[in-house]
């Protein structure tokens, strides 16, 4: 099966890598690109660090270092590898969404969240402030790469991708009903809109659940 990935680099190479394992043919085509931003480490004190990304701790350059004595709550085995990679201590790692880990015991009150720009967290809770620390720039994509796809399927890793693939799509004149979807979560398939041949939404937001779609013995959990 060819599968498109459309999710920045370096995750791109490691869903490609994946997917490869299974037996698939990806197609890698970032439709944007991760870059950091300046920040300013928020006043106050803080127990804990939530990281919904790798993104985050790979991108906050030395002001991260003042809150290496802060446990580490991390969305993702890949955010908590590249947590302690920045020299970070992991004290909770989760298999969902952010909700979802903090629904979970972690003995933190005021947690600081690190994430990016279109990704920030609602404050509230034991989430005492939320900072963007890396943005996202679209990456310039040729009509035909987009036309390219029909008879793919196109996996969706944020509502932004979702969003843009379609509008990419429009753009171009690919027919939706010769592309199907596999989305990380239903919100994500909701930002890409209806008319698909067919939109698959993950059991759970993480991407093992997300590559078990990519079975062609796989049905559909939903019909564009």
């Amino acid at each position: 099966m060819r599968v498109a990935v459309l999710r920045p680099e370096p995750g791109n190479a490691d869903t490609c890598a994946r997917l490869t394992v299974l037996g698939h043919d990806p197609i890698a085509l970032p439709l944007f690109a991760v870059a950091p931003i300046a920040w300013t480490p928020p006043g106050g004190d803080y127990d804990g660090l939530l990281l919904t990304s790798a993104n985050a701790p790979r991108h906050a350059g030395p002001r991260l270092a003042r809150y290496a004595t802060l446990p580490v709550l991390a969305v993702g085995a890949a955010t908590a590898a590249a947590a302690r990679a920045a020299g970070l201590a992991v004290a909770r790692v989760g298999t969902g969404d952010a909700a979802a880990l903090l629904a979970e015991p972690h003995g933190c009150s005021r947690l600081l969240h690190l994430g990016g720009e279109a990704t920030t967290v609602a404050v509230g809770g034991p989430v005492a402030a939320s900072v963007p620390i890396y943005a996202n720039s679209p990456c310039e994509v040729a009509p035909a790469r987009i036309l390219a796809l029909a008879g793919a399927l196109v996996l969706l890793h944020a509502p932004s991708a979702a969003r843009r693939f379609a509008e990419l799509a429009d753009q171009a004149g690919l027919d939706r009903r010769q592309v199907a979807l596999a989305a990380l979560s239903p919100a994500i398939a909701g930002a890409a809109g209806a008319g698909w041949a067919e939109l698959r939404v993950a059991a759970a937001p993480n991407e093992p659940a997300l590559l078990r779609l990519t079975a062609p013995a796989c049905p559909p959990i939903s019909e564009a």
